[in-house]
This record gives structure tokens, sequence and C-alpha cells, in this order.
């Protein structure tokens, strides 16, 4: 059916209602679909129950006992059963799936919604195609309040099966400033979800350079709250950091007030543990994904590293105690220009280290690509993180977008396309000026001056590791290459020299 005649699926299943789950319920039913949703979690059910009358949604989401009575309600004639998975990576999903199996039927798909590590997802399809039961890898983007009124969706998996669900995607999934869907078919296998856990990947990236940022105009600019949420909707309006959804969420973060008029951010302490309880697994992946594929990611590297140390607050006090203080602390950015010069500097400062955020994303998802013949489409893997997603950076989509364009682009090192260099060639002064600042004030930048060390050894033709790799072969025979035999290719030199002799007790005695 087309959209306009009613949805493509009427009835779905709905196994999990947490904060996503429950949000997508309630977008499903929105959409005309009949949900029908089991939870073992009591709290999620009630929460559900009250959304949905509060919404006048009630009649129709549907709580059920059990995946039996679930999958009794669900059966209409001869057509398959949906059933969407809104739950906790890893064994969660392989319980659920356990539980759910006896009373499942050729045909039937899943649409895993959840963030999946995408070796589990090709090992599920791997294990119920053989028996006619479709299992999708959808990664679902934008947080719970972009589920409830439209998520980023990047599904995975059989090509006939992809068609069969796209109608319906396209239909729930949020919509660019053009109108169009933030839903494509990925590619086979697990790609969906290994696009999702990319998209993440640059998130962590992002997250940490704009909080590195707001740090400096609060610490060290001492700017006021409401001070901060002003630049950050200046720079949200146009420029390069136009219709950028994390500085959107700044602005609003930065102004919020609890009713005693004190601001929420205030009493937020300043640690990130979703890595390190193991709820988060993507920053993880990816960071893994790209050590194991040799691609630098050091601004998503320094990140998800930064965000570890600040899991563990109390060894940071610890630490801080043992160095009477902390190895340094902050202190006030005295400005020989003005301030507001400052602050564009910021602005251009944050624009490179997002946009080599996502950069290295997709320098990681394209050796993947080639590695496992998935054939992305990257036009269109920009267009559906244009809407309904956490990185949602339109200017960034843009210029990444005209690259991709061009048929003599270089695809495989994005730092080497024109239009990139153009973009950083206006940013760095500006990065290298803010990073110099925070060193000499004692703040912190990991993220930024990753990025800024990331562009450096990136366009170098000379590097320290000439002296590395003399010392490889000096100890491990591993070989090298001349200054005379050109760049070549990431593959072992055939030259070795003995730099010295290994000598053992023969030669000692021979010596005396």
């Amino acid at each position: 059916m087309g959209q306009d005649d009613g949805p493509e699926f009427k009835k779905l299943g709905m196994c999990g209602t947490g904060s996503m789950g429950g949000m997508m319920s309630l977008l499903y039913a929105e959409h005309g679909v009949e949900v029908f949703y089991y939870d073992p979690n009591g709290d999620n059910v009630k929460k559900l129950e009250q959304e949905a009358i509060d919404t006048g949604l009630d009649k129709h989401i549907h709580a059920q006992k059990d995946y039996q009575e679930m999958c009794h309600s669900l059966k209409s004639g001869q057509d398959p059963k949906l059933f969407v998975f809104s739950i906790p990576h890893g064994g969660a999903g392989d319980a659920v799936l356990k539980d759910l199996r006896p009373h499942l039927e050729r045909g039937d798909i899943i649409l895993d919604c959840s963030n999946e590590y995408w070796k589990f997802t090709e090992r599920r399809q791997r294990e119920l195609e053989p028996h006619g039961i479709h299992y999708i890898g959808c990664g679902v983007s934008g947080g719970y309040q972009s589920a409830r009124h439209g998520p980023s969706l990047s599904p995975g998996g059989n090509a006939e099966v992809l068609k069969k669900v796209i109608p319906f995607l396209q239909r729930v999934a949020a919509k660019d400033k053009q109108g169009r869907a933030c839903t494509t078919p990925i590619g086979p296998r697990g790609s969906g979800h290994y696009v999702k856990m990319i998209h993440n990947g640059i998130e962590q990236g992002m997250m940490s350079a704009i909080a590195e940022v707001w740090f400096i105009m609060n610490k060290c600019l001492h700017m006021k709250y409401e001070e901060i949420a002003d630049v950050f909707e200046s720079w949200n309006k146009d420029g390069p950091l136009r219709d950028n959804f994390l500085v959107s969420i700044g602005a609003d973060i930065s102004r919020t007030k609890k009713d005693d008029g004190t601001f929420v951010l205030s009493e937020v302490l300043d640690k990130v543990v979703q890595d390190a309880d193991g709820s988060e697994g993507t920053g993880i992946w990816t960071n893994e994904e790209a050590i194991r594929l040799h691609v630098p990611t050091p601004t998503i590297t320094t990140a998800h590293l930064f965000r570890c140390a600040s899991a563990d607050a109390a060894s940071r006090l610890a630490v801080n105690k043992t160095f009477g203080g902390g190895v340094a602390g902050p202190s006030s950015i005295e400005l020989r220009s003005s301030l507001p010069a400052f602050i564009e500097d910021l602005k251009l400062a944050l624009y490179a280290a997002l946009l080599c955020s996502f950069i290295q994303g997709l320098h990681v998802l394209k050796k993947m690509d080639r590695q496992e013949d998935w054939h992305l489409n990257y036009r269109k893997i920009l267009q559906i993180w244009r809407g309904g997603c956490i990185i949602q950076s339109d200017h960034i989509s843009d210029v990444l977008d005209s690259v991709h364009t061009r048929e003599d682009h270089d695809g495989e090192n994005l730092l080497a396309n024109r239009e990139i260099v153009e973009e950083l060639t206006k940013s760095l002064p500006s990065l290298k000026k803010v990073v110099l600042k925070s060193v000499e004030v004692d703040t912190y930048v990991p993220s930024l001056s990753a990025t800024l060390e990331y562009c450096k050894y990136s366009s170098s033709t000379m590097l320290p590791t000439q002296f590395m790799e003399a010392e490889l072969d000096y100890f491990g025979e591993h070989n090298y290459e001349t200054w005379d035999e050109g760049p070549g290719k990431p593959v072992k030199g055939p030259h070795h020299f003995e730099w010295k002799r290994a000598t053992g007790l023969v030669d000692e005695k021979k010596g005396q």
C-alpha cells in the first residue's frame, strides 16, 4: 500500500517498551498500526499504558501477557507477522528470541530496532533465514524524543524483505526539510546496525568537542549559561554549524531552569557512565572497528577515552588529592583581542572537530564496506542523517554530499578532496588558536587537540615515525622502505640493516 492508502502493516508485535520502545509504540499507533506489546518489566508496561491513555491512543496499543498471546493477536490470514525489538544489546536479545522462537512461522519478520552489535545481527540472520524467518537489523537514531515523532532509520538485511518493510519505515521515519524520509535500505547482512554504530561513534566525537567548547566559554571566559545559549543559537542559525542538533539542544540545556530558578545544568555531575556500565556498546565497537581496520579516528577515540575517564569520579578525586589539587586546573582566558573574535574562533574550531568526526567515522565505514562488499550508497546514508538523529548537521552533510556527487571524488580518503580541504583551511587557524590558548590555561580539549593533530599528520610527508620505523627494525628486524622508493602502499618494506649484531654467551667468552 502507498502512504496515503493506510499502513503497510496493520499490526505489529512490540518486544520491549522502555524509553525507546514505548515511544515507538505510540509513533506506530499514530500511523494507524495496531500495536501488541509485551515487556516483562511491569513499570514499562504501566508507563506505556498511561501514555497511551494520555495521548488517546489506548485503543490501538494492547498489552499482552506473553509472546504466545502476542503472536495469536498478530495472526491475520496468510500475512507474515511483524515484530519490532527494542531491547538491550547482547544476551537480552538472544533471550527474547529464544522465548519468541516457538511461535514464529515462515515469512515472519523481525525488525531489530535495538542498538545491537552487528555480528550478533548477522549470527541471528544465519540462524533464522534457513527457516524462512527474516531478521532485519535496523539502527534507530534520535533518542526517545525522535522515537516518538520520527527517528532516523538504517535497516539492513535480505534485499527482498527490505522492499517489504521500507514503505512502513518511510511512513514513520523523520522527514528532512525537503520532506524526504530519513531512511533507506542500507545493504545486506549487518550493514544497518553497522551504520548506526558508526553514527554513534561520530556522535561521541561531536559531543566531546561541543562539551569542550562549552567548558571554555563557561569556566575560562566566565560566560553565564544564558549567554552561552545565545551563542549556540546564533551558531545554529547559519554558517558551518547550521541546523546542528547537538548545538541546538546545547542552547536548550543552557537555558533550562527548575521551578526554583536554578539551572538544571548546574547540578549535573561530570560523569558519563553509559560506556562503563555496559548499557551502551556502540562507541566501544566503533573504536574497536577503527583499530581492527587500521583507520585513524583520533577525534572519536579521544572522546571515548575522555568519557571513560569521567565515569570513575571517585578515582579522579583520589588522583586529585594525591596531586594536591590536580595536575592543573583551568584558569581564566585573558583576551588580547575582543571576545567576539575568540567566540568566532571557538565556532570554527568546533566545526573542524565535528567535520573530522564525520570524516573519521565514514572512513571506518568505507573500509568495512570494501571488506564486506556491501556496496553502500553514501549519499543516501548522509541523507538519513539529515533529520531525526543526533549527528544531524546540515552544513556538514551538504559538504560531504557535494564530495560524493563528483564522479572523480576520492571516496577512500575524504581529506584528499578539495571541498574538504577548503573547509578545513578556513577552520584550522582558529582551531590552532583555541588549542594553544586552552593549553596555556590548562583547560581540557582532548578531541579539539586530537583533531588538530589529525589534520597535521594526515597531511604531512615527513613524520617522526621515521625514527619509530628505525627502532622497530633495530630490535625486531621489521624492515623499512627508503625515501627514494616513494610512498608506496602500507606493506612491509624490503630493507633491513644490522644495526647491532645479536650476541650471546659464546661471543662474551670470545671477547675475554
